[in-house]
């Protein structure tokens, strides 16, 4: 079931690049699930990562998920996925409020995605400079605040041994990237 996601994400996400780069996006959900799977996450969950911005970012439908990878990955997937018809700001304060009280899934998920978009943006960063924020809907102040609100709330309802060691990775990268 694995290697059908990436397949279905590399298909879905065929001639798209990323924000800052020209890397090929689908990349990134590739990186995502293969964090998630190296800590050893369910296969639902990896299915999820493939998939995660599938339907935000290209004609695919939550139906389509459902359909070819069943109903859990449609929900992670679900849980996951941003209404782009609201602002940004709408978007982020939904995560934000959503992420402290979902599921653990959710929260790995969630947090996995996160974490490598601040690690691309660092490298960016590092190359380019402050003029790396020109490629974002919301600057440099509000990326803050964005990512330090899900680091704040994403540890809420889990026991520590149910906190992946990335968790810890994510906040070390908003300290690098933000100060």
């Amino acid at each position: 079931m694995k290697e059908k996601a990436k397949a279905f994400a590399i298909k879905a996400h065929h001639g798209q690049q990323r924000k800052t780069s020209n890397e090929p996006y689908v990349t990134h959900p590739i990186r995502v699930a293969k964090r998630l799977e190296a800590n050893h996450f369910s296969d639902e969950l990896v299915c999820a990562a493939y998939l995660h911005d599938v339907v935000e970012d290209t004609p695919y439908e939550m139906e389509d998920i459902q359909k070819q990878f069943g109903q859990r990955v449609a929900q992670l997937v679900a849980a996951h996925t941003e209404d782009k018809s609201k602002s940004w700001q709408e978007r982020k304060e939904h995560t934000i409020a959503m992420i402290k009280d979902a599921d653990k899934e959710v929260k790995y998920l969630i947090v996995a995605d996160k974490l490598d978009n601040l690690l691309e943006l660092e490298k960016e960063l590092k190359k380019h400079g402050s003029s790396v924020w020109d490629a974002f809907n919301a600057g440099r102040d509000k990326q803050k605040w964005y990512n330090q609100s899900i680091a704040q709330n994403m540890y809420h309802g889990l026991k520590d041994s149910e906190v992946p060691d990335f968790f810890g990775m994510y906040e070390e990268a908003i300290k690098r990237v933000f100060g």
